[in-house]
């Protein structure tokens, strides 16, 4: 078995500017896949068919790497302190949309990364994702201790809170290995309560198809009156659950990464009736907001101008 020292790997972490490691060993992923499987057999994965895809792949990574032995977790904090216009014609766009595309950014990170590792390593076998591949990504940053499943089923870590992006890497090498840490939400039921669409529908449960990140961009379709008056002007996802968690409001931090950077935090509703889908698809050619279309985006103002 090939064995490497975690604390290498962590200073060059650290370099790239990953606030978060953790080293897990390959397991098959049973107890979270059943309860994946439950929460899909229940509908409350929407529209999203691509979460019933892959499951081999989800419950054991040898499926994606027949040598895997670890899988490094790693986090980027993308947090920052936003203030909002508040007006009514204005469209809120969550945090995590309101920089450059994570997925750009930190694929980049990840292959600089598992580059300089080759450079000393050559044997070093690896398969990443960056929350678009076949793989439980939430599940692997537990298990790697990079923090605990909230309530509103974000991965929240003690040191910086949840607003953080997380990238996997699969390898052949072995580690001296973290452990998961705590659950600390305790009694708390601030974000199920703070909820305006009563989406977290029990502790660590979210139905999808009350949750406004969904229906505001995943969803393809129209967006029921029975929630009219309940968006809080959130034109592109939303931050309410992780606004109100305890462990936010004490401990996030502005994020360093200056690849997510304010340059979108709200959009005039009125202003997407007079732009063109190649104009809409240049603005945000760098952008998480494209993947809404200038379609959605225009159902979702209308439907905030509904009162």
């Amino acid at each position: 078995m090939l064995f490497l020292d975690k604390s290498e790997i962590s200073k060059l972490a650290k370099e790239l500017n990953f606030n978060l490691i953790g080293f897990t060993k390959v397991k098959e992923l049973n107890k979270e896949v059943s309860k994946l499987s439950e929460w899909i057999s229940k509908g409350l994965h929407a529209k999203m068919g691509y979460m019933e895809r892959n499951i081999e792949k989800k419950l054991s990574v040898k499926n994606v790497l027949p040598t895997a032995e670890s899988v490094i977790s790693l986090g980027v904090n993308y947090y920052h302190d936003i203030e909002y216009d508040n007006r009514s014609n204005m469209g809120r766009i969550s945090r995590y949309a309101a920089g450059k595309d994570y997925h750009n950014v930190i694929e980049e990170k990840i292959e600089k990364l598992i580059a300089r590792i080759i450079e000393y390593y050559p044997d070093f076998q690896s398969k990443y994702y960056v929350d678009s591949g076949p793989v439980m990504d939430k599940a692997w940053a537990v298990n790697a201790g990079l923090g605990w499943m909230g309530k509103n089923s974000n991965i929240i870590n003690a040191q910086i809170g949840s607003w953080f992006f997380i990238g996997n890497i699969i390898t052949n090498y072995a580690f001296e290995y973290d452990v998961p840490v705590k659950d600390k939400c305790g009694t708390c039921t601030a974000c199920i309560e703070a909820c305006p669409t009563s989406a977290i529908i029990q502790p660590y449960v979210v139905d999808s198809n009350k949750c406004i990140s969904y229906l505001t961009i995943e969803n393809k379709g129209d967006i029921s009156d029975d929630f009219k008056g309940k968006f809080n002007n959130r034109i592109f996802g939303c931050d309410i659950c992780q606004e109100v968690c305890p462990w936010n409001i004490k401990f996030a931090k502005e994020t360093t990464e200056e690849a997510f950077s304010v340059i979108n935090k709200e959009i005039d509703l009125d202003s997407l009736e007079f732009i063109t889908s190649e104009e809409f698809n240049q603005k945000y050619k760098n952008s998480p907001i494209k993947r809404a279309k200038l379609k959605g985006m225009i159902r979702n103002a209308n439907f905030l101008k509904l009162k």
